[in-house]
């Protein structure tokens, strides 16, 4: 019976460039200059921390790291920002939650999504990913389909594979 999975997986290494990248171009700018600024990656906890010592440029920050998240095709979903911290003095702190896998809220979204609207298929959700199979390889494609348009409405980045016959 073909089937496919539905996943969300980050690259950890393009992440940690992304960051350095912002971190060198940051250093090197005048609008930064005497301006303490960190980004540090947790893989484990799967979280990105943005300290500042300045808030107000906060914003700036996470521009430029987005920028640079894109040039390397991470999609932007993958990050669930928290409000903004304040820090000693005026300085400022964000936490950023980065979605690697497909959590248990978005698989039972993704199966419901799949039942109303793709006809007979049949999904379970598996660790982290969502297995879809059906007896029609049309089916399939068309479910991939309807999943990438959705992709912004469910709120995470979805790859598609493990496609069997």
């Amino acid at each position: 019976m073909p089937s496919f999975d539905v996943s969300s997986e980050i690259n950890w290494q393009s992440m940690d460039d992304a960051i350095n990248q912002t971190l060198k171009e940051i250093r090197n700018r005048y609008d930064f200059k005497g301006i303490q600024a960190e980004i540090v990656m947790d893989q484990k906890e799967k979280s990105i921390k943005i300290t500042c010592s300045e808030s107000y440029k906060m914003e700036a920050i996470q521009e430029t790291f987005h920028q640079k998240l894109t040039k390397r095709g991470i999609s932007l979903l993958a990050l669930d920002y928290q409000p903004v911290e304040k820090a000693s003095g005026s300085g400022g702190r964000m936490v950023a939650k980065v979605a690697a896998g497909v959590s248990k809220e978005k698989g039972k979204e993704i199966v419901a999504f799949l039942k109303q609207n793709a006809g007979k298929l049949q999904a379970q959700i598996q660790d982290e990913k969502v297995r879809v199979t059906s007896k029609s390889r049309d089916e399939l494609q068309d479910a991939i389909a309807l999943l990438k348009g959705q992709e912004s409405k469910l709120g995470i980045p979805m790859q598609f594979g493990n496609f069997r016959e």
